[in-house]
């Protein structure tokens, strides 16, 4: 139910309006969400004020002993120049500056910022309109009643203003800023985070792509010493020197090794698609064929953290769970500002005559101004069970914040793990894979002078195709655990900070991945968007070159 009560200007003074909202705020402070000290303390808002959610965190990782994690300040702005392979670093500047998803998380910023545009907007009077009109009433002939008018015939003309300004009395319109600027923040957040998915996702693509060539690479040159030594016995068996079962043996184990070629080849075609979608491009063969492929990225001896609380905080999307549980939190001021009274001061500033020509002489003014109280009363049931569902979702928006954290702690520690796992594997099947190279070339030797069991040169050649294909995935997975270390930590998302910083290296001049020209047109699709100010809307068309939000710079 919605009374409202309009009294008329000779009746009802600002003063009177004054002395009726002390009264009024003096009574409703009582038994309600908010006291008359907090109500003072907040600004003369309604609602919670927003604290941030403590959130656990560990005090150190569990591998700081490790001589490998050197504590430090890591460089997380162009973590991937760790690998020292300029290919990767050509194609994740590519990918930032073409990457559709990336471009769809800026255009939301432009999104967030008209919002709080509207948002803003609604402070001011809320009303405001000119009028205009013009009305011919006709009276009837055959009605007695109306033989007493003079005439039958009566033009009216009107000109005007109206204006209408609810006073923001109990900050509902401030709460709706707030929360309006928590959501420009969380958006800007949000665009950093696609950032740091954006460079991991690439340049895990790209180590992907190298280890299916290596693994290539090492079944090719298996498969060409089998084929060898497949071509040695059939010679001897056609002689008559051996046995069949040595030939086709021999015949077995190239034809293992040649039915691993299809799923590599799989694997890189996978990757390369990969790499297109995220290059903004549709997919084609990035790399012609060659003779040299490029190995997988190498890894450094060490890596250089700092302590969990420093660099988990510094991921955007955990400072974008804290920032959506801001701008809930606000929310709850809102709900609560529609169990007060709404005051608002309304005016109409016209013209109003029978003739046209009448209608700009200084007779013709009229206007009224006065304010309206409304009130929705017997409605309270509806109203605290709102702000019940406003602070049940703050609370939930709390946990998940608390919950990102601890799965950012998860990850990084589960990145560190792998890397330092990975790399002393690729140590241990360095020394084995360099073993069964020795050993299958003394076998070979041996068993051509007829010196050595050929079942032991065959079952040597399988173990040196199964120990580098090992070695070349536990390359991958030391390379891949690092990705995953820096995406963990929040890193790649400080380089939109210095758009300066972001120039494509020339291509090498053998084994590039190839990749197409920039367009030349500069369309909303072709300029990769960086995150605007907050107090500036600009067209997607020019880019998206922003400071930091105010959550970064903490």
């Amino acid at each position: 139910m919605n009374w409202t009560a309009r009294p008329s200007q000779s009746l009802l003074s600002f003063a009177w309006l004054g002395r009726c909202t002390i009264v009024a705020l003096t009574l409703l402070m009582v038994g309600c969400n908010t006291s008359w000290r907090e109500y003072r303390q907040n600004g003369w808002k309604v609602g919670p004020n927003y604290k941030k959610p403590v959130a656990a965190v560990s005090d150190t990782w569990i591998d700081a002993a490790d001589s490998r994690v050197r504590p430090g300040e890591p460089d997380l702005v162009h973590w991937w120049h760790v690998f020292n392979d300029p290919e990767m670093d050509r194609v994740i500047q590519y990918a930032y500056r073409q990457n559709l998803d990336l471009r769809t998380a800026g255009l939301r910023i432009l999104e967030s910022q008209a919002v709080l545009g509207v948002t803003v907007g609604g402070f001011f009077p809320q009303t405001q309109q000119l009028e205009a009109g013009y009305q011919r009433n006709q009276i009837s002939h055959a009605n007695p009643t109306t033989n007493f008018f003079p005439f039958r015939a009566i033009n009216r003309y009107d000109f005007g203003g109206r204006i209408a300004w609810e006073l923001d009395f109990w900050g509902r319109f401030r709460r709706q800023i707030e929360s309006s600027e928590a959501n420009l923040d969380a958006s800007i957040e949000n665009y950093d985070a696609a950032m740091v998915l954006l460079m991991a996702e690439t340049a895990d693509a790209y180590v992907q792509y190298r280890t299916a060539e290596q693994r290539l690479a090492y079944a090719r040159q298996n498969i060409e010493a089998q084929r060898n030594t497949y071509e040695y016995y059939k010679i001897r068996v056609e002689k008559g020197r051996d046995k069949p079962v040595d030939m086709m043996q021999a015949k077995a184990n190239l034809f293992r090794t040649e039915a691993l070629i299809p799923e590599y080849e799989v694997n890189k075609r996978t990757a390369n698609n990969r790499l297109c979608v995220l290059l903004g491009i549709p997919p084609q063969d990035l790399n012609p064929p060659r003779s040299t492929p490029e190995i997988i990225p190498q890894t450094p001896p060490e890596v250089v953290v700092s302590v969990p609380a420093e660099l988990i905080l510094r991921r955007p999307d955990v400072r974008s769970a804290e920032r959506q549980a801001a701008a809930q939190s606000a929310l709850i001021g809102y709900a609560e500002s529609e169990l007060y009274p709404h005051v608002s001061i309304s005016g109409y500033l016209g013209l109003n005559a029978v003739e046209f020509p009448l209608l700009w002489s200084q007779k013709a003014w009229v206007g009224n101004v006065g304010p309206t109280f409304t009130w929705q009363i017997l409605q309270y049931g509806r109203l605290r069970n709102n702000i019940r569902i406003q602070d049940a979702r703050f609370q939930q928006l709390a946990v998940q914040y608390q919950q990102t954290v601890l799965k950012a702690n998860e990850e990084a520690e589960n990145a560190i793990v792998t890397f330092l796992r990975a790399k002393e594997q690729v140590l241990a099947l360095n020394e084995a894979v360099s073993a069964a190279l020795e050993s299958v070339r003394l076998t070979t030797v041996e068993s051509e002078l007829g010196a050595q069991d050929y079942n032991r040169v065959f079952n040597l050649q399988v173990l040196l195709t199964q120990e580098q294909d090992r070695l070349a995935l536990a390359q991958s997975a030391a390379a891949r655990g690092l990705i995953q270390l820096y995406k963990a930590l929040g890193g790649g998302w400080q380089m939109r900070l210095n758009p300066d910083s972001v120039t494509t290296p020339p291509p090498g001049a053998n084994g590039e991945i190839i990749l197409p020209p920039e367009p030349n047109d500069k369309q909303p699709s072709d300029t990769p968007p960086s995150p605007p100010a907050p107090a500036t809307i600009q067209n997607p068309a020019n880019g998206l070159n922003a400071p930091t939000s105010p959550s970064n710079a903490s």
